[in-house]
């Protein structure tokens, strides 16, 4: 019932409460309804009064660059050592949303999951040569039997090793295997918060051919792989040739989001920023078809510093020439044999003879895809989250805690998209009101469901979208049936 409406009923305005209480979607969601003024909602939902969020007030001043800057402030990591974090519940939010997406288009391109330890055996970089080659990025350690050990900076070797103790036939190929794990690499200078620290985690896939047209095959499919789960995290990465470094191979791409940021320099033609993103329902069973994705995206000039021709990138026409600076947020490799021949890793081919596998390796640090996302998408007000990987859906805001009317509707709400699915942050606080959107804006919710006295009143609510800014006032209806429908 609106307030105007109740005028001349004889009683008088109703109070707030028994305005919201009589508004059409009370009526409509009586399983939501508050009951003798008992709250709907769990103790065990997502209160912002109970839920860990250590805001900072104060930009840190241990904070270059803008992604660092938010993550603490937004109470998303803490730093526990140089270049170590510990990952608060906010950002451990994002970071497995952003994990589920690089799981999926793995699992779509035929990619099995498995997980290795972090502590690995020095023996296995011995034998392959690595042991004494990476250097000191590589932590070192010895066990109580006095035999060395390492913290694993990645896991060739140790794949290498579980494939030829089991694959012994051409039959069981092609196999492509990864896992998401904590690394680390004694960085000589950790810095920018966990865009560039030692301790990190990486999905590193690893894929095992019969020949080198077969790893080529495999190497498109991660590549195309690739292309999606940037797309999918609300990033525009365009694959660059890049140096091999010490994984080794001769074939080898970045993918480089453009940021004022970046440590990379990067040349490369502007028509990438609009190139098709493979779809969904793309058949990684098409060698063709993979081969022409890969075919485009590597048509057109595009190098990191390392790999910069100069003549080439000036035969660009002027205008369509893009130099700027670059983040790297996943490299992919193709190595042939050079771990499977001194590893020992063979299999019998169909001509009965055995023969060394082909091997490519494919990498994707999240917890550097989460601040990358973050230099992309921000404003002086905070994260602008893209949906896919935001912590909440939505943050559904009281403007005054105790008020019965603006409880109930804001458990209302609460509840009615918990049941859809959605992932909902109640901010219950009796903050004032600018602290209350500093917050919501600070943390990059994309959307904010404002619940007030006056428009409970009305049965209406106010609808903000945190990447535009834009505000609607609607019912409580419309603005439920607005992320449910």
């Amino acid at each position: 019932m609106r307030l105007r409406e109740a005028a001349g009923t004889g009683r008088g305005f109703p109070s707030c409460r028994e305005a919201a209480m009589n508004a059409p979607i009370f009526n409509k969601c009586r399983r939501f309804r508050l009951v003798s003024g008992v709250s709907t909602v769990p103790e065990s939902a997502m209160r912002l009064s109970r839920f860990f969020i250590p805001i900072l007030k104060e930009n840190p001043k241990e904070a270059e660059i803008v992604s660092h800057r938010l993550m603490l402030r937004a109470g998303m990591i803490r730093q526990q050592s140089q270049g170590i974090y510990s990952w608060l519940p906010l950002g451990k939010k994002v970071l497995d949303k952003v994990n589920n997406i690089i799981r999926e288009e793995q699992n779509r391109a035929g990619a099995i999951e498995l997980s290795m330890p972090t502590l690995q055996s020095a023996e296995l970089w011995q034998e392959s040569g690595r042991y004494d080659a990476y250097g000191k990025e590589m932590l070192r350690i010895k066990d109580r039997q006095d035999r060395p050990m390492l913290y694993g900076p990645t896991n060739e070797e140790m794949i290498t090793d579980i494939f030829r103790s089991s694959v012994k036939s051409y039959k069981d190929l092609p196999l492509n295997l990864y896992h998401i794990q904590l690394k680390f690499r004694d960085e000589i200078r950790p810095r920018f918060g966990t865009m560039r620290s030692r301790e990190f985690m990486m999905k590193d896939a690893y894929s095992f051919d019969l020949t080198r047209e077969g790893a080529e095959h495999s190497y498109n499919k991660m590549f195309t792989a690739y292309l999606r789960t940037f797309d999918r995290l609300g990033l525009r990465a365009i694959p660059m040739r890049a140096d091999t470094g010490p994984i080794g191979g001769n074939l080898s791409h970045e993918f480089i989001i453009l940021a004022d940021t970046g440590e990379s320099e990067v040349f490369c033609h502007k028509d990438f920023v609009n190139f098709d993103i493979p779809v969904e329902n793309t058949d990684f069973d098409s060698v063709d078809g993979l081969k022409s994705i890969f075919d485009k995206w590597t048509s057109l000039y595009a190098a990191t510093s390392e790999m910069h021709d100069e003549a080439a990138f000036n035969a660009i026409p002027e205008g369509e020439r893009l130099s700027a600076r670059g983040i790297e947020v996943g490299h992919i490799f193709y190595f042939g044999t050079k771990y499977s021949e001194p590893m020992g890793a063979k299999v019998q081919g169909p001509d009965g003879k055995e023969h060394f596998v082909h091997m490519g390796s494919y990498g994707i640090g999240p917890t550097r895809l989460v601040p990358a996302i973050i230099e992309a998408s921000h404003d002086e007000n905070g994260i602008i989250w893209p949906e896919s990987v935001a912590p909440f859906d939505v943050v559904v805001i009281n403007m005054k805690a105790g008020d019965e009317a603006c409880d109930g509707t804001c458990e209302l709400i609460y509840a009615a998209l918990t049941k859809a699915g959605k992932d909902v942050l109640y901010d219950d606080t009796d903050d004032r009101a600018g602290t209350k959107f500093a917050t919501a804006d600070l943390i990059g919710v994309p959307y904010q469901i404002i619940a007030g006295p006056r428009a409970v009143a009305n049965g209406e609510v106010e609808v903000k979208d945190r990447k535009t800014g834009a505000r609607e006032t609607m019912t409580i209806e419309a603005a439920i049936n607005r992320f449910v429908a």
